[in-house]
């Protein structure tokens, strides 16, 4: 009995290092989607520059995660041996894996946001410090009980901050941070012409298309894996998924007018607001909250597009800050009993979460932004961003034309 004991115990680990592997992989290959969602956004003369910075964000973050942010987030390091390191068949280093690609999920957010004008190695220490820092600071205390302060909330609403799969941990927090270096970087050159205020449309519809299927795809490992358990999957939150993604998608057709940028950023508005309640709404609340993302982006992203002081290239404050906010705060409605849900959330406590993420992003976004920007600049030159980053920082087109 013992033996089948340990062969089940050692079945059910293997199992679950498996399957946080897959999740892994799914949410490492949205980060494939970040960059043509960046590529088919932006004009020709600046494509190179956005796959260049979602894979160079990516392993800076990483590095920064592995000896910092990882430690500060769950007081875990990797400073043991391979084989203290490799038990339990690895579990603790698949779960940093997994962790990871949400941490790395941050700069892919923010570099949407400030395409175009911003210098590549500026952003690349931000990123480095942001991910080091500002988001496990924040992660550390929703996911893992840090300074106590769920317990505090819990107290005094009666539940704790509940962000299942991080519409406010990852999302907000994300779209924030963006919000503050696209406010310090300002406007781009050209889009005010005869002082009027002018738009630059997408390069490549059919790279935005496939960013956001890339995207979607692998949204449902960002959800469903969060369980980090085989014992904890469950099909509600990938259902919930489904219909907020359905929703955000019938939203941004409707109030978008058949606009097919505002379509394909329709389905990731609905899954970044679902991802905080994706676990204990009703697949019914979950489309309401889908469909209200969906009018959220479109609404705020025109209002953007109007005004001379935010030049949010992606439309990332809106799609993941707002988006997100709207899934923190949504997770407290519709979890509700009385809406369908599960129950074990409370309104107040996610309005306090919600918040809380927010002054943290900005806060944590001014101080390193505003510092960088006064040691080592974080604009190109006039010149350099109308040649376009790809020839002034790597020198070569996304075209050959020899």
């Amino acid at each position: 009995m013992p033996e089948i004991n340990s062969a089940v115990e050692s079945l059910l680990q293997s199992s679950n290092t498996y399957f946080l592997l897959m999740g892994a992989i799914m949410v490492f290959a949205m980060h494939a989607g970040f960059a043509f969602l960046e590529v088919g956004t932006v004009r020709h003369k600046n494509q190179v520059n956005a796959l260049v910075k979602i894979i160079t964000d990516f392993a800076i973050s990483c590095i920064a995660y592995f000896f910092i942010g990882y430690w500060i987030a769950y007081d875990t390091t990797f400073f043991s041996s391979a084989a203290e390191l490799s038990a339990n068949n690895g579990y603790e280093l698949v779960k940093f894996f997994f962790l990871v690609t949400f941490a790395a999920a941050i700069p892919a957010i923010i570099s949407g946001g400030i395409a175009e004008r911003a210098k590549f190695y500026p952003f690349l220490i931000a990123s480095a410090l942001i991910v080091a820092l500002v988001y496990p600071f924040f992660e550390g205390i929703v996911w893992n009980g840090n300074y106590g302060l769920q317990d505090k909330l819990k107290e005094l609403t009666g539940e704790p901050f509940h962000d299942f799969a991080g519409s406010v941990v990852v999302h907000a927090m994300g779209g924030w941070l963006a919000f503050v270096g696209v406010l310090l970087l300002g406007l781009r050159h050209g889009r005010i012409k005869d002082k009027r205020l002018v738009a630059f449309a997408p390069s490549n519809i059919p790279f935005l298309a496939l960013g956001t299927w890339v995207l979607c795809i692998g949204w449902f490992g960002f959800n469903v894996m969060s369980a980090q358990a085989v014992e904890g999957i469950s099909g509600l939150v990938a259902l919930n998924s489904l219909m907020a993604m359905v929703g955000g998608i019938i939203a941004a057709l409707i109030f978008g007018k058949n606009d097919p940028g505002f379509i394909h950023n329709g389905p990731l508005a609905g899954l970044v607001a679902v991802c905080a309640g994706s676990d204990i709404m009703h697949p019914i609340g979950s489309l309401f909250v889908g469909l209200i993302a969906g009018w959220l982006f479109v609404m705020l992203f025109t209002v953007l597009q109007k005004t001379q002081k935010i030049d949010d290239v992606l439309g990332v404050w809106p799609l993941h800050g707002l988006c997100g906010a709207w899934g923190g705060l949504a997770a407290g409605i519709f979890g509700l009993e009385a809406l369908g849900g599960l129950g074990g959330v409370s309104f107040t406590a996610q309005l306090i979460g919600t918040v809380a993420g927010i002054l943290i992003a900005l806060v944590g976004g001014f101080v390193i932004y505003a510092s960088i920007a006064k040691i080592l600049g974080l604009r190109l030159s006039q010149e350099q961003e109308f040649q376009g980053a790809d020839l002034s920082i790597h020198r070569i087109g996304s075209v050959n034309h020899d």
